[in-house]
């Protein structure tokens, strides 16, 4: 890979043939992921920098990308993640006070090859109707031949068909934290003693979530994808979280054998995104690939606990397959009823996971929110009341009563969800 330079020719080459030409970005060379797009209107370095976007080539829908530059405080963590970036109008330059370089730098330091000076709108538009697939971005000296001539566009398209797709991906080892380490709530404006300890497992986490458990008490160890039950118990936190991530949960057969220990032995459980798929997998649904996805920082979602609609932020490919408006006994039957508490009013798609008989819960979304609405700010209230209040012994206890429905069970109206009609 290199640097871009002025006027350098890129394309951004689709499984079915379809090609978008533009100028380099970034790094030039060969990328190669699954092409998909965030509807975001800000915070495009925490995008960058999400591990949920590891091997996928983000499309991004805000027309105007870089202006303000990118800094050292914002990142979601140690790196950028995305296997390539496609914008329209990228800033000629950076005008931020804490702007410490911009981003076109900041991708060809990375080697991030990039594509600018597309219709965004259109590669938008099409990967709505016919779903996210492999795409590749070639330019420089990866888009011509020894003639110097350009490759042909079949040649383009066998490259990109033949890399390995989303299905079946194994990926939070690879986006994981080498070592364990702890983060303080005396580090996060928290005075006084912390008020539980939680064992995180980063299968893809973002900065802010330990950070907004800090924020509240919480002395969050944050542990790599591989830890075992063993390794959490010797802790002895008084709840356990798993974060968002990519890939296929179809695949995290570690991961939902894991959280299957801490159900069986009582611990508190809270799950995000990825943590919400392993969650509906250990209790015994199915998970499946969504069209094209939701990711952006728009999303609405019920709350059918409290009928109450929330705008979220959300970067998922998959979903849990379970019953919208009823509850039901999980197909793991040791685990008791479970109910979905939260859905999505796009389309139906399952966004949280309820336990009413042990103590857990979980979305699909990112309350954490960075960049993004604080709407959904208050789950992680719930889970330090799931983990300190006598009162609270499961995932439907959560909401003192004044915020529950006539009935904790009761739903609000809501599209059907479910694999048939999403699929």
């Amino acid at each position: 890979m290199s640097v871009t330079t002025d006027g350098t020719s890129a394309v951004l080459v689709l499984e079915d043939g379809t090609v978008y030409r533009g100028t380099a970005y970034g790094a030039t060379g060969t990328t190669l992921g699954e092409a998909v797009f965030s509807t975001a209107m800000t915070g495009y370095q925490e995008t960058l920098t999400d591990p949920s976007y590891a091997r996928q080539i983000v499309v991004q829908t805000a027309p105007h990308i870089g202006n303000t530059g990118v800094n050292d405080e914002d990142p979601e963590s140690r790196r950028i993640w995305v296997a390539g970036y496609v914008v329209r109008d990228a800033a000629r330059r950076a005008s931020n006070w804490r702007s410490a370089r911009s981003l076109d730098d900041e991708l060809a330091a990375q080697g991030i090859v990039s594509i600018k000076d597309v219709d965004t709108r259109a590669i938008t538009r099409h990967l709505r109707d016919k779903g996210a697939m492999k795409a590749g971005i070639f330019s420089g000296d990866a888009l011509t031949d020894a003639r110097g001539e350009e490759r042909p566009t079949a040649e383009l398209v066998d490259e990109v068909i033949n890399q390995p797709g989303m299905l079946g991906a194994r990926l939070a080892e690879e986006v994981t934290t080498e070592e364990a380490y702890v983060v303080e709530p005396s580090d996060h404006g928290y005075s006084g003693e912390p008020v539980a300890t939680v064992a995180a497992i980063d299968l893809g986490l973002k900065t802010m979530t330990p950070v907004r458990m800090a924020e509240r008490g919480l002395r969050v160890h944050v542990l790599p994808a591989t830890t075992t039950f063993a390794e959490i118990e010797a802790l002895n936190p008084d709840g356990v979280f798993l974060s968002n991530g990519p890939g296929d949960p179809a695949t995290a057969s570690t991961q939902i054998g894991l959280l299957r220990e801490v159900l069986d032995a009582g611990k508190p459980f809270f799950g995000i995104c990825f943590g919400n798929q392993i969650l509906g997998r250990a209790l015994g649904f199915g998970t499946y690939k969504l069209p094209f996805g939701h990711r952006g920082i728009n999303q609405p979602v019920m709350d059918h606990t409290t009928g109450k609609v929330e705008i979220t932020s959300q970067n998922h490919g998959f979903a849990v397959d379970a019953p919208i408006g009823e509850i039901v006994t999980a197909p793991e039957s040791r685990y008791g009823r479970v109910q979905v508490s939260h859905s999505s009013l796009n389309d139906g798609v399952v966004e949280g996971l309820r336990c009413l008989d042990i103590p857990a819960f979980s979305v699909q979304y990112h309350p954490e929110a960075a960049a993004g609405p604080h709407d959904s700010a208050y789950l992680f209230d719930r889970f330090v009341e799931l983990m300190t209040r006598d009162d609270v012994a499961t995932g439907a206890d959560t909401l003192p009563p004044a915020d529950r429905r006539p009935s904790a069970t009761d739903s609000a109206p809501a599209p059907t969800g479910g694999h048939d009609q999403h699929a």
